[in-house]
């Protein structure tokens, strides 16, 4: 299965960008609770997620159980998901994909 440039570009981005937000997950629920050290922020969780990190950031959210309990965060989660699948709708829309 031959996949052109575009889709194996993206394919690696979205690689490239879960195993940044995996880390990331993971890097803050090991500092968690820890005096003086720097935690990410929600913030940047979500920028990254939306980014494309969004599977790696759904795996951390279940495997660590990092912010699993926070219904604010998944929404805000959920909400990181819905502007990926817009980008990625919005470029296929404009290479005439769809």
């Amino acid at each position: 299965m031959n996949l052109p440039a575009a889709e194996l570009w993206l394919a690696g981005w979205v690689g490239v960008m879960s195993l940044w937000a995996f880390g990331l997950f993971g890097y803050d629920k090991a500092v968690a609770g820890r005096a003086g050290v720097r935690r990410v922020s929600e913030r940047n969780l979500c920028l990254v997620s939306a980014l494309g990190g969004w599977p790696g950031g759904l795996l951390g959210l279940l495997l660590f159980r990092h912010k699993s309990a926070k219904a604010a965060f998944q929404l805000k989660f959920t909400l990181a998901f819905i502007v990926w699948a817009a980008l990625v709708g919005g470029a296929l829309r404009m290479s005439g994909r769809i």
